[in-house]
């Protein structure tokens, strides 16, 4: 819709009937390997409503089909949302490492498993699965020697490297539970994160490579670890070799100690809901909460969701732009490629570097059949031109999109420019917490609409809540917050040492319901629109970042009496963060205050969580019990100053004019 034109009172009913419909492309299917898992939107609907009138004789059938069970399970699910104790497969005993590698290893040990694209073009390795069997065993006896045992959480802080995924499935086949960190997180994030998990153990690289720069993830581990009594053992794998700061008796290289280890452990037998891994995400209180995954349910997850959504078949390779430090890393780059038994391309560089047209030579090279990334990727890359995307890409049969909703102009330059009108676009809708896709298309299935997330995946019930009422709105055209009424089997199962805040932020909200956090419409013809957050969560490149992590980091500043974190559109991020500071009385107010705050942030948090505009204002705008108006900071910024509501009931109503004032002054 153009700037100036008038928005219709119900925006889904405007925006559903005014949007183009794209079939999955007739090119699609000539380029395809056989024909995908599904015959058309029928068989998604028979399939679909099965998997919510009868969900566990669904997802039994398919638990059996996807996975292999050293033991069987009898119970299908037990618990509920209303007592936050879901569980599911209850008697079945499985190994994720064995589903990832073993079982590919014995049946066909020289197919590739992880293609591996260095930041230097040049640098690039691939591994079969029979390599990747022997270096996941290796690594395996390490880790047992260090130590860690069933049930002990590791800590991982590891750039996008093979060795990552052989952490990853190491610390599996051990029973141990992995915490991975995004290795651009700072010392003090990793601190808080190691210390809350209890790991003993932390994995690390000497140094990082990105984008033509060294990263000293090492260094940053160091200082992490200045404050982590309780870990014991640092393992760190040689990736550049720079001379890096040592503790003789913490420190191990990689290197040397696998040499010690013969290449094959049994893997350990699991429960299918003992825990598989903990990763932290912003919570809006903002202490990180680390969302625990279960076994079983979330190897489902992961393997059902990578079969349909991404129509992944056996000769297929898979290329996942996401870090294995988010959620989207961990299940599309590490677990779905590996449990169908498909290569997975770990990417360690930029889409920028050497130049615009890196992730397109990937493609190219390693005949890529999948590629799924953020959409501030392809802003950038729009925006770069399109001369860098000569390539042919020829078995490119599927381009993804997640962690926001993409725009529709960005969406029709990835179908044509990128996809060439040959590849179905599937724009995915997920979190953190629900540990693989819930509302997304089908690729070579669902008809899609650009800006919409289309249809809900199997077993997954959404619900448009009124969120004033809380009643649950039914029919279509519809606009509210999204929740989920039925359970399924890769949700997340608690968060880390804290359930009451599991319960209080997705489950008590709405009795009965799981509650995403997101608004959302449902059209005319039942798509689902993501609207974004509905609490106080930025979106910055696809990374959910609380706004009160960031305002405790800016309080930090000895200059800083109060700080208001808000999120605004930005055409390249898609979310960019601005603060408001009220500062101290004696400090001065200068350039240089406003680089060290958000250096502040830079350190405490991390690179990516960095403010893009700091305004220094008297005050904020406050309501009489003392909370801050962020709503309002959100209207101004949006020059939506007419639309501010009754502002009379704040503390302090004069604090918005000067608010006004400042802002208008920084775009002169």
């Amino acid at each position: 819709m153009s700037e100036g034109a008038v928005k219709p009172s119900n925006p889904v009913v405007a925006e559903a009937h005014e949007v183009d419909t794209f079939h999955p492309p007739e090119k699609m299917f000539a380029k395809h390997p056989s024909k995908p898992h599904l015959n058309g939107l029928e068989e998604y609907q028979t399939m679909y409503k099965e998997s919510i009138t009868e969900p566990e004789k669904f997802w039994a059938k398919l638990a059996r089909e996807l996975l292999t069970w050293q033991r069987d399970f009898q119970t299908v699910h037990a618990g509920s949302f209303t007592n936050g104790d879901n569980s599911w497969f209850l008697e079945g005993q499985l190994n994720a490492s064995y589903n990832c590698v073993d079982r590919h290893a014995i049946k066909n040990p020289d197919k590739p498993a992880i293609i591996y694209e260095a930041d230097e073009t040049t640098d690039g390795r691939t591994l079969t699965y029979g390599e990747l069997l022997r270096e996941v065993c290796r690594t395996s006896y390490v880790l047992k020697q260090m130590g860690v045992k069933k049930g002990d959480t590791v800590a991982i802080y590891l750039p996008m490297i093979p060795e990552a995924l052989v952490a990853f499935l190491a610390c599996s086949r051990i029973g141990a539970v992995h915490s991975v960190v995004f290795a651009g997180f700072s010392a003090d994030s990793l601190r808080d994160r190691v210390i809350d998990a209890q790991s003993k153990v932390v994995i690390t690289t000497d140094e990082g490579k990105r984008g033509g720069k060294l990263i000293g993830t090492k260094k940053i581990v160091d200082d992490a670890l200045k404050q982590c009594p309780d870990v014991t053992h640092c393992l760190v794998y040689k990736r550049t070799g720079a001379e890096v700061p040592w503790t003789s008796g913490r420190d191990w290289w990689w290197h040397e100690e696998v040499e010690k280890w013969p290449s094959y452990i049994a893997p350990e037998v699991m429960n299918s809901e003992d825990p598989l891994f903990l990763l932290y995400t912003s919570g809006s209180t903002g202490k990180p909460k680390g969302v625990l995954h279960s076994t079983a349910g979330y190897l489902l997850g992961a393997a059902s969701t990578g079969k349909y959504v991404f129509d992944i078949h056996d000769t297929d390779k898979f290329f996942c732009g996401g870090d294995v430090g988010w959620i989207t890393g961990h299940t599309y780059v590490v677990y779905a490629p590996l449990l169908l038994g498909v290569a997975t391309v770990v990417f360690e560089g930029t889409p920028a570097y050497p130049n615009f047209s890196r992730y397109w030579d990937v493609i190219e090279k390693h005949e890529v059949t999948q590629f799924y990334v953020a959409p501030t990727a392809l802003r950038l890359l729009k925006r770069a031109g399109d001369e860098h995307v000569k390539h042919q890409m020829k078995h490119l049969r599927v381009l993804g999109s997640v962690g926001e909703p993409i725009a529709a102009e960005v969406w029709k330059w990835y179908f044509e420019t990128v996809g060439k009108e040959e590849a179905h676009v599937v724009d995915t809708y997920w979190q953190t917490e629900t540990g693989s896709h819930v509302i997304t298309p089908l690729a070579g299935v669902t008809p899609t609409k650009p800006g919409s997330a289309s249809l809900p995946f199997f077993g997954i019930e959404p619900a448009i809540i009124d969120p004033v009422s809380g009643e649950e709105i039914h029919g279509n055209d519809v606009e509210g917050v999204l929740a989920f009424k039925q359970p399924w089997p890769s949700m997340a199962r608690t968060v880390w040492g804290a359930h009451k805040r599991y319960m209080d932020t997705y489950l008590n909200v709405y009795k009965g319901y799981y509650f995403t956090g997101d608004g959302a419409g449902r059209d005319h013809e039942g798509y689902y629109w993501i609207r974004g957050r509905v609490d106080d969560v930025v979106n910055v490149s696809g990374h959910r970042l609380s706004t009160a992590e960031i305002e405790a980091a800016l309080i930090e500043h000895q200059a800083v009496a109060e700080a208001a974190v808000v999120g605004i559109t930005d055409e390249l991020t898609g979310q960019a963060v601005n603060a408001f500071v009220a500062i101290k009385d004696g400090h001065e107010i200068n350039d240089q205050l406003k680089k060290d705050l958000i250096l502040q942030v830079r350190k405490s948090i991390g690179p990516f969580a960095a403010p893009k505009t700091i305004f220094v204002v008297p005050d904020l705008p406050k309501t009489r019990s003392g909370k801050i108006m962020r709503r309002i900071l959100r209207k101004i910024l949006a020059k939506e100053e007419d639309q501010l509501g009754d502002t009379s009931t704040l503390s302090d109503p004069s604090v918005v004019d000067k608010i006004i004032e400042t802002v208008q002054a920084s775009r002169k």
